[in-house]
């Protein structure tokens, strides 16, 4: 069987997950825009969110590539595994 198959996400929680995303980028940032404050405390808020957002993106990518690594690891330990025991059965 493929894993690469049976690990994808469907197109309606790829786009769920997208809408939601732009939603709250643009409410968020709208809220900044839009609040009574000077221009300096508006941007160190715009500068906060951005690395607010930078920060969701770099974890989400690292989070990944750890379960990834772990799969690739389980699935060499297991063929080792396997290989050993086939070698020594009776």
């Amino acid at each position: 069987m493929n894993d690469n198959l049976v690990n994808q996400n469907t197109k309606a929680w790829r786009f769920q997950v997208w809408a939601i995303f732009l939603i709250s980028l643009v409410a968020t940032t709208s809220g900044i825009l839009y609040l009574n404050m000077d221009i300096w405390a508006k941007a160190f808020l715009a500068m906060g969110f951005l690395s607010t957002v930078s920060a969701c993106f770099t974890l989400a990518k690292t989070l990944r590539d750890d379960h990834e690594a772990e799969k690739l690891i389980n699935r060499v330990s297991s063929a080792k595994a396997e290989k050993i025991l086939t070698e020594y059965e009776p």
